[in-house]
């Protein structure tokens, strides 16, 4: 299976989690509906159903001399 670059994972992440964070700030439709399609772009990136998924693969495939813990729910690190 072909795989997203890890610079463009991180860069999924970032954006499917600035846009969490904006649709737990606004509650708007157009918030979620970016964030639902950020997080599919995220599950067909690294070739998954779900986004926490997506996410704990993303981070595995992510660079960083012990740079973030592991995946548990939100990003640590």
């Amino acid at each position: 299976m072909l795989m997203a670059h890890p610079a463009v994972l991180k860069d999924l992440v970032e954006q499917y989690e600035t846009l969490r964070a904006l649709h737990a700030e606004t509650g708007t439709d157009q918030a979620r509906r970016r964030m639902d399609d950020a997080a599919y772009t995220l599950c067909v990136s690294t070739g998954t159903r779900d986004v926490d998924t997506a996410l704990s693969t993303a981070y595995q495939r992510l660079p960083g001399p012990g740079g973030r813990t592991r995946w548990q729910g939100q990003w640590q690190g």
